[in-house]
């Protein structure tokens, strides 16, 4: 007798007696009661073969209208391999894609789905935003709101400026600090990604992968020139690049946890040091927090670490996976 039910698990019940010592029953309930001595029960999913046949057809199409096929590098699969899996919806902890797989989603969509996807208290929020309208061109009152929310999060943060993306707000930080020392030449590390703004798509990891090229063609020698590239946790390396450039580094960027390329945590003397030789040298100190904002502690990384960066970077973990980032 086979039972119908979810198309990806096939419930079979099969009744067997031998001799007359004992019963086996394959049902749907695992360790259920046994019902009469000498029956045993359990149950046996017999699963549907994984197929992509649909999101196969889709990349196909998709590789024929978008460079790579995708609108993100990292989801091109480029540095990983394999091929990526397109999905159709989502809810709480799982997700299915488009041929009807279902997932358990340890990714929560790279992390701002922190509550679970589609939750439904964050739907009833949007939906009575939305109602409003999506977009004004002019000042309203939740931005105050949400950049309070930031403030009272973040230690080092007094002031924020919102922004539609954490490439966005990378950008920002990259001028801000230029203009704040009246230098050109940043410090970023190795395997750190930062956006894809031209100065930072210098030695940026996985993150610039779409079509598995190395870093990114098209940026100019003059761009990358003023990014100076120095080894994660290693601040020899860091030292050396100021006594090679003096007075000329208007600062250091970098990624409280390593995201891009591996994971790699982060000396806590690394950073305590980092710190220092930033305020020896009149150089601004950021923390991207795109990926560790709100994650690693509520504060981010730097509340963690319990160091204090002159500026920082959110991204769309701010908005529980919407657009928005912040600095």
């Amino acid at each position: 007798e086979r039972e119908g039910g979810d198309p990806h698990t096939i419930s079979a019940r099969y009744t067997l007696r031998m001799l007359s010592l004992a019963s086996f029953s394959l049902g749907l309930n695992l360790g259920a009661t046994p019902t009469r001595a000498g029956d045993v029960r359990m149950a046996v999913d017999v699963r549907a073969p994984f197929k992509t046949t649909e999101s196969d057809r889709l990349m196909d199409e998709a590789r024929e209208i978008m460079p790579g096929g995708v609108s993100s590098p990292v989801r091109a699969f480029k540095s990983v391999g394999g091929d990526p899996v397109v999905f159709d919806r989502v809810k709480g902890a799982y997700a299915w894609d488009v041929d009807g797989n279902k997932y358990v989603d340890y990714v929560g969509t790279w992390g701002p789905a922190i509550v679970g996807h589609a939750d439904d208290r964050v739907l009833d929020a949007v939906k009575a935003t939305m109602d409003k309208g999506t977009s004004f061109g002019a000042p309203c009152a939740l931005e105050n709101e949400l950049a309070k929310m930031v403030i009272d999060a973040v230690p080092s943060v007094e002031m924020v400026r919102f922004t539609n993306s954490g490439t966005e707000a990378c950008m920002g930080v990259l001028r801000l600090m230029r203009a704040y020392t009246k230098r050109e030449k940043v410090i970023k590390f190795d395997g750190c990604y930062h956006g894809h703004a031209d100065s930072f798509l210098v030695a940026a990891g996985s993150g610039v992968a779409t079509l598995g090229l190395p870093d990114s063609p098209g940026v100019t020698q003059g761009a990358s020139a003023s990014t100076l590239v120095a080894t994660y946790n290693d601040i020899e390396s860091v030292k050396a690049l100021f006594e090679a450039n003096k007075g000329e580094v208007a600062g250091v960027i970098l990624e409280g946890v390593v995201g891009n390329s591996g994971f790699i945590v982060p000396d806590q003397a690394f950073l305590t040091e980092l710190r220092q030789v930033c305020d020896d040298n009149g150089a601004v100190l950021v923390f991207d927090e795109v990926m560790t904002g709100f994650r690693i502690s509520y504060g981010g990384a730097q509340q963690h670490w319990g160091i204090t960066p002159d500026l920082s970077t959110f991204g769309k973990v701010i908005g529980g996976g919407l657009p928005v980032g912040a600095d």
